[in-house]
């Protein structure tokens, strides 16, 4: 038993220590000159009681480096009860781009929820590129400049990354979190094993989405990003994932535990789609807790230390890389406390799983 857990220890920290190197090297793939003429784009915005977040989400769009003449944003409001779509044409009052907020009122084929209103805009935007943002997310000024730059025929979606931030030390865990994981996400790509893509920080072709049916077209999923990009691959299209800090969007945190856990929850559903090989390599990652309670059950407390200090060695250069990829300062003081953090989402989480509980997400109730 001793043996394997040593052995465990050392794939793990060899693995972890590998996915720091190949991030830390590879620059990633490479930008295209701008196209002239610049095109026309739509940035579609699915929101749903989002009055107090979608001022900050739109004073982002309008601060772009793009001409705002060739920039269409479509903003589905979702059944808002608050004043989400009032707020949203005060903050475009006198924009030089086209603004349309487009009241949800039916739903399209199988789609429901966010999936639902990605739809409609889909249908009513009049370019060939779709951007596909959040109303939690401030996006950066080169933001569509910086992704459309990976557009190609036969790339059918560019993902950019995204950031937690908030002043609290609760959001500044989110937020390493995030970034961390974000920067595995990138090392599996450039390896060729695209995984994803994040539906707040998204460019999408016309002629992708239109090759997969469009949302209305697939099958339902709380995860309708996830659902898109295999739909996308499946249809010959390629990816490409950027870590880099022209596409960095900030995404507001989860303000309390329990928001975090049901955001975790619908993440999940994601999670268990993934590939056999891929959902291993996660739960060799997050085993390492329980390997070194194993060590300490077995007397063996100072290889159980030695290890702990090791990950968070690893962690730290994981931090710091990703960070300093996208121009940010490493919280590396945050590294012992992130520990405790991710031991009790987890566990959380998997408690959150084994039960027979829903969960809500905007409003909505999903099993």
């Amino acid at each position: 038993m001793s043996i394997l857990l040593l052995l465990y220890l050392l794939t793990w920290g060899g693995l972890l220590a590998l996915a720091v190197a190949l991030l830390a090297r590879r620059a990633g793939p490479t930008p295209s000159p701008s196209p002239t003429p610049l095109p026309r784009v739509s940035i579609l915005i699915a929101a749903r009681n989002e009055e107090a977040a979608i001022a900050r989400c739109l004073g982002a769009i309008r601060a772009l480096d793009y001409p705002p003449a060739l920039v269409e944003v479509l903003l589905g409001d979702d059944g808002s009860t608050d004043r989400t779509a009032a707020v949203a044409a005060a903050a475009m009052q006198g924009y030089e781009g086209s603004f349309r907020v487009i009241p949800i009122r039916d739903t399209l084929g199988q789609a429901r929820g966010k999936a639902n209103v990605l739809a409609h805009l889909a249908r009513a935007a009049t370019t060939n590129y779709f951007f596909i943002t959040d109303a939690d997310i401030a996006v950066p000024s080169t933001w569509v400049s910086g992704l459309l730059a990976y557009a190609r025929p036969d790339v059918g979606i560019v993902t950019g990354l995204t950031l937690v931030t908030g002043p609290r030390l609760f959001h500044r865990l989110q937020g390493l979190d995030w970034l961390m994981s974000l920067g595995l996400v990138q090392v599996v790509t450039d390896l060729g094993r695209p995984v994803t893509a994040m539906g707040n920080n998204m460019l999408i072709t016309r002629a992708a989405y239109e090759a997969t049916g469009g949302y209305e077209a697939l099958p339902f999923s709380v995860t309708e990003d996830f659902e898109l990009f295999r739909a996308v691959l499946g249809r010959g299209y390629h990816s490409r994932n950027l870590f880099r800090p022209e596409v960095l969007a900030e995404s507001l945190p989860m303000y309390n535990w329990r928001g975090l856990l049901h955001q975790r929850r619908r993440w999940l559903r994601g999670v268990e789609q993934l590939p056999g090989w891929l959902k291993l390599c996660l739960a060799v990652y997050g085993s390492f807790p329980l390997v070194l309670a194993g060590l300490a059950l077995t007397g063996q407390v100072e290889l159980a230390l030695g290890a702990w200090l090791g990950k968070l060695l690893l962690q730290g250069l994981l931090a710091a890389v990703c960070f300093r990829r996208v121009g940010r300062r490493p919280p590396l003081e945050l590294l012992p406390l992130f520990e405790v953090y991710t031991l009790v989402l987890a566990a959380s989480l998997v408690l959150f799983r084994l039960l027979p509980l829903s969960f809500t997400w905007k409003g909505r109730q999903y099993r």
